[in-house]
């Protein structure tokens, strides 16, 4: 009788228990962890320096780890060796530092030597495609925000691999909006690290490129990487020249050329649609000048460009005819004109005339 009861007692197959909050905390804690020595297991059998090796081995990894989930926990033990917690320590657990990863370049980095392992990434990246979201939104940023916990020789090995890993696109300029934090500007720390990024990024890209990749970033701003004691042009453009980087000088101060004529254009513009007196236009002119001096060449084609904004374009052609006719007579040509400024005008001037005049000549023989 008692063994027909045990037998018939309702079962809890097919049945799922959910688990304590508390006890899936606590499992999930631990989870990285888990994940990190399992990867481990893959990467502890291969030579150091076996480039091709460890790739074959991250990827085999990815088909059975879950690196999506753990995304941020792989970039952490590839780029600086170990898991980290809160605040950019170190999981004190133990746990040796990774069989792969930039810190075991010899000191110090070169950028040859952290190159064979971005190269590993790139290869990883392109075969798990996922992976990239994650680390330019994700692991990138919370690691810059950390970059000051390390030695001065691990930081510029991580400076060197986020150069890099942005030239060859694997990674926007997003993530180095993480270094205009407050706790980095502090001792330069942030200056110096944009710097060994640039450089390294300039190794193997041009400046435009590497101007064109910040702008597609939001880094619109350069002086935001220095401490607001420092935030100046003048600033800027020496540190980088001392640093072997004239490039970025000279794109930074072309960059605030530009910024300085759009401002000029615009107040002509108002200026001249306001009927201002020729006085009160040039003394802006002048006033704008002294604030931010540039060229004379680019001053001229600015106030050109002023004027021109100025004009009401919807009229007829003959009408504007008429009005630049009225404006530059061949008095002008010959007469208004001061000797000095006609003859830099003439000389400015002349390859367009030889080409209207071969112009001409080739419509007569036609």
């Amino acid at each position: 009788m008692s063994q027909q009861s045990a037998a018939s007692k309702p079962s809890l197959q097919g049945v799922r228990i959910k688990a304590r909050k508390g006890a899936v905390k606590a499992q999930a804690k631990h989870e990285p962890t888990v994940f990190r020595d399992q990867l481990y297991k893959h990467l502890e059998t291969v030579p150091e320096g076996d480039f091709d090796s460890f790739t074959t081995k991250l990827v085999q990894a990815g088909s059975t780890l879950e690196f999506l989930k753990y995304a941020d926990a792989l970039f952490e033990i590839i780029l600086v060796g170990g898991l980290l917690q809160p605040g950019g320590g170190y999981v004190d657990d133990g746990a040796p530092v990774s069989p792969f990863t930039i810190f075991n370049v010899k000191d110090p980095g070169q950028v040859e030597d952290i190159k064979k392992y971005i190269e590993v990434l790139n290869k990883l990246i392109r075969r798990y495609k996922y992976l990239q979201k994650p680390l330019e939104e994700s692991a990138l940023q919370t690691l810059l925000q950390y970059i000051h916990r390390w030695s001065p020789t691990q930081q510029h090995k991580l400076a060197i691999a986020v150069g890099l890993l942005m030239s060859q696109g694997l990674a926007n300029a997003s993530s180095l909006q993480s270094l205009t934090k407050d706790h980095l500007l502090k001792n330069d720390v942030s200056v110096n690290v944009i710097t060994l990024i640039f450089r390294a990024y300039l190794v193997d890209q041009s400046m435009d490129h590497l101007a064109a990749h910040l702008k597609k970033g939001g880094i619109r701003d350069l002086l935001a990487f220095f401490p607001p004691n420092k935030r100046d042009g003048k600033t800027l453009e020496e540190h980088f020249k001392k640093e072997g980087l004239p490039q970025v000088a000279e794109w930074w101060a072309k960059k605030q050329y530009a910024v300085v004529k759009e401002g000029i254009i615009t107040d002509l513009k108002d200026l001249c649609e306001r009927e201002e007196a020729p006085e009160q236009i040039i003394l802006a002119i002048k006033s704008r000048q002294e604030e931010s001096p540039i060229p004379e060449a680019e001053l001229v084609q600015c106030i050109w460009q002023g004027l021109m904004a100025s004009v009401d374009w919807s009229a007829r052609p003959d009408q504007i005819e008429g009005l630049a006719l009225r404006e530059v007579s061949l008095t002008w040509h010959q007469k208004g004109s001061k000797p000095q400024g006609r003859q830099h005008f003439l000389k400015s001037t002349e390859p367009l005339v030889k080409f209207l005049q071969e112009q001409d000549s080739d419509e007569e023989e036609d």
